[in-house]
């Protein structure tokens, strides 16, 4: 079960750096501010003491399964508990953010270590206008901007790792096909022109392996890894190469 055993500290560097390979797979660790968050193409992940959730998670995936993928189960997993949070539906913004009313509310960081892999996520809870990042590429928000609801993190939390459980479980029962229709759903960048790497073109969906296809001038070309830039400019070159050449977490 996710959420077993737990490790909680007031303070940290980083939830990532808690857990290692004497865990048991859910073990999970949380603390209160982190000094040194983390996300995703080495940015720094900014809270407020005491407002957000933040938490990393052991796992241990079968080699049959694609790890990359736990990004987006870990995604879909958090915007079905910010819909149980606040009533409103989220979005996924390929790879791993979380979106509510187009701001981003939360966000995954999976990274790989030997066999097992550590999933970060911290989701705004309870900052106010003033303690979000000003710098951000995606405008943020916290639940309690958008509906000026103050919520207990615990509760939260809890909502979190029940969805992420069952998520993983049926992830781990039949791949990422299990989770594609809630993908497909709440899928942000579907239809808009986007650009990752020297690839642009209009978002497609997100395909059964977790990749982000684009329809290109070159034709439908997928995305691994790497930046997404919304509407990027349209002297930007619209070669295929550096999408499906790209790889990584």
């Amino acid at each position: 079960m996710i959420g077993e055993p737990r490790t909680h500290v007031a303070e940290c560097a980083s939830t990532q750096l808690l857990l290692g390979p004497d865990d048991p797979e859910g073990a999970i660790a949380t603390t209160d501010h982190q000094t040194d968050g983390r996300g995703r193409l080495g940015r720094r992940w900014v809270d407020a003491p005491a407002t957000a959730v933040m938490m990393s998670v052991l796992l241990r995936p079968p080699a049959d399964r694609r790890a990359p993928e736990l990004s987006l189960v870990a995604a879909v997993a958090v915007a079905l508990a910010v819909d149980d949070a606040t009533g409103l539906a989220a979005q996924i913004k390929w790879p791993n953010d979380v979106l509510l009313a187009e701001r981003k509310v939360a966000g995954i960081l999976a990274e790989m270590k030997g066999e097992m892999v550590v999933v970060g996520i911290g989701v705004n809870v309870n900052q106010t206008s003033e303690q979000l990042p000003v710098d951000a590429k995606v405008e943020p928000a916290s639940l309690r901007t958008l509906d000026g609801v103050v919520r207990d993190r615990e509760t939260v939390l809890a909502g979190v790792l029940h969805r992420l459980d069952r998520c993983y479980a049926a992830w781990l029962e039949s791949g990422l096909a299990a989770l594609h229709e809630e993908l497909t759903a709440r899928d942000f960048l579907h239809g808009r022109r986007v650009g990752a790497g020297d690839a642009v073109g209009i978002a497609a969906g997100i395909d059964l392996a977790g990749r982000l296809e684009l329809e290109t001038a070159s034709g439908r070309v997928q995305v691994e890894s790497g930046e997404i830039v919304l509407d990027p400019n349209p002297s930007a070159a619209e070669s295929p190469a550096a999408a499906t050449s790209s790889k990584g977490t």
